[in-house]
């Protein structure tokens, strides 16, 4: 794995990327501004959450479940298609870059759409009144939690055979992750066995250290920790799949 090879994988994609940024910044604002109007505006108004506003409890929440979203799609969707209907993939195949090289520039590429898209929240955010600290410690946790589901994206396009599976996966996968893991209440109430399942998947943690840390309260390391662990797991399930398909 080579420096060089991975910034080449990875300025191709913002090359890709900086031609669109105008439409990609204006089209991952609708999502956030919904979420906001609805909850910050509408339902956050009458809450109150451990004394603070809903608004303020959500932000994390819907950063995390951004960063899952667009990190995931940026590699996954490009790569399936790549893949399997144009062809393209081949040109990295027969290319001289090895694929723990390949595999670290996409997910690169795709957890820093994930980054601007959260930076998009957090802006919209500030403008609509919420309260959120920012530090080392988050930042951190929200750049982990854009290169896991990128990751997890480049796993999927690996091993998913169809684009309409894809779509399974996401709506299997990702769809009850969204709602679940701790973005929009606290599963403290539901059933025992649901929450330990809940406590297993990674966005519950990208919310739970967010959360905590935006709060002003001390940095989780045991979730940044489990971030980092699906980070390199995906990782090298990813380099095993290229290493495969080369082969």
């Amino acid at each position: 794995m080579r420096f060089e090879d991975i910034c080449t994988v990875f300025w191709r994609d913002w090359v890709v990327l900086n031609r669109r940024l105008v439409k990609f910044v204006l089209s991952r604002m609708i999502s956030p501004v919904l979420y906001l109007v609805a909850f910050g505006w509408g339902l956050g108004r009458s809450l109150s959450v451990n004394g603070g506003s809903y608004l303020d409890f959500i932000l994390p929440g819907i950063m995390a479940l951004n960063a899952m979203n667009i990190s995931f799609s940026a590699v996954g969707s490009p790569l399936n298609m790549s893949r399997l209907y144009h062809k393209t993939l081949e040109e990295y195949l027969i290319a001289p870059i090895s694929p723990g090289s390949f595999v670290v520039g996409k997910v690169m590429a795709g957890a820093l759409r994930g980054l601007i898209s959260c930076t998009i929240i957090f802006v919209l955010a500030f403008l609509f009144g919420a309260k959120i600290a920012i530090s080392a410690g988050f930042l951190l946790t929200l750049a982990l939690t854009c290169l896991l589901f990128a990751a997890m994206g480049l796993v999927a396009a690996m091993l998913i055979n169809s684009h309409e599976d894809m779509a399974s996966f996401t709506t299997y996968v990702l769809l009850p992750m969204s709602f679940l893991c701790a973005t929009f209440f606290s599963p403290d109430r539901l059933p025992l066995a649901l929450r330990w399942f809940i406590d297993v998947l990674p966005l519950t943690h990208a919310t739970y250290a967010l959360r905590a840390i935006g709060g002003g309260l001390e940095t989780p390391w045991l979730s940044v920790g489990v971030l980092a662990l699906y980070t390199v797991l995906l990782l090298a399930i990813g380099v095993w799949t290229m290493i495969r398909v080369r082969d």
